[in-house]
């Protein structure tokens, strides 16, 4: 097998290009005489990216998705292991979702006209000015009902860790009024490891939290927000992870103690 895994991988590297290719061109097209990136999203979700797991061997598990109401709009945060993730999450949500995408991937061919044709916001960190238009974008696209997904990291992680999140992007969600629903990923990183194409099987598991109530907050309290989304999908990955307790814990982590648990003196 160790011969046969470079052939194997060139092979699924071909396939994932030219699927990708293909499905991207129906979506622009379908998209565009429809008038709405509605066809080229739903192609997502039920074609290219269920194609794209099939491909590396990836089996896919989502737990908390009846937590979700599909008819409204959610800003979703999730940790970032793999470029698997992305097709992964577009199989796993019970809606369409934009991504915040880097602005490199603009000039990706077929990806980058793609992300751009759908209505998805790129994200451009090297001046304040260009951060504070992807946020207006953003907010933009919540108030208009879509649902917007951020890897709040920046960038997949190197071990599996969740680095700390990134306050920018929450502005939006808080802009909007619309809650954010922390989502924790893993197994996408053995599927596809950073660095190079080397898929390998596996079981890639998608835990979606409990929505955090953004109304009645103002800018200033993104950092805060960004926190808490991270130590709920901190505390999900670990309930993902944990040997003894192989799922998804759903039940919220209270941020501060109440009266009654500083009585008892238990650690919240």
């Amino acid at each position: 097998m160790r011969i046969l895994w470079p052939l194997i991988n060139a092979a699924q590297a071909v396939y994932t290009v030219v699927w990708s290719a293909g499905w991207i061109t129906v979506a622009l097209v379908v998209s565009a005489l429809r008038r709405s990136p509605a066809p080229g999203l739903a192609l997502a979700r039920h074609v290219w990216g269920p194609g794209l797991l099939r491909a590396g061997g990836a089996q896919l598990q989502v737990e908390g998705r009846e937590g979700l109401d599909p008819s409204r709009a959610y800003f979703f945060a999730a940790n970032h292991q793999s470029w698997m993730d992305i097709p992964a999450l577009f199989a796993a949500l019970p809606m369409p979702v934009l991504f915040l995408a880097k602005r490199e991937l603009a000039a990706v061919p077929f990806l980058g006209r793609y992300i751009e044709k759908m209505g998805m916001v790129f994200v451009d960190r090297s001046e304040r000015r260009q951060t504070a238009r992807t946020v207006g974008d953003a907010a933009g696209r919540l108030r208009e009902g879509w649902s917007i997904l951020s890897f709040p990291e920046g960038t997949r992680t190197f071990d599996g860790r969740v680095q700390r999140f990134k306050t920018a992007s929450f502005a939006a969600a808080i802009d909007a009024g619309v809650p954010v629903v922390p989502v924790a990923l893993e197994g996408a990183g053995r599927v596809l490891p950073r660095g190079g194409f080397r898929a390998r099987p596996g079981l890639i598991r998608i835990c979606i939290g409990e929505p955090i109530p953004t109304a009645g907050l103002t800018r200033d309290a993104r950092g805060e927000l960004a926190e808490r989304a991270q130590r709920e999908v901190e505390r999900l990955l670990e309930g993902l992870t944990a040997r003894a307790e192989p799922s998804c814990p759903l039940k919220p982590h209270p941020l501060t103690p109440s009266p009654a648990e500083l009585e008892r003196g238990d650690d919240p």
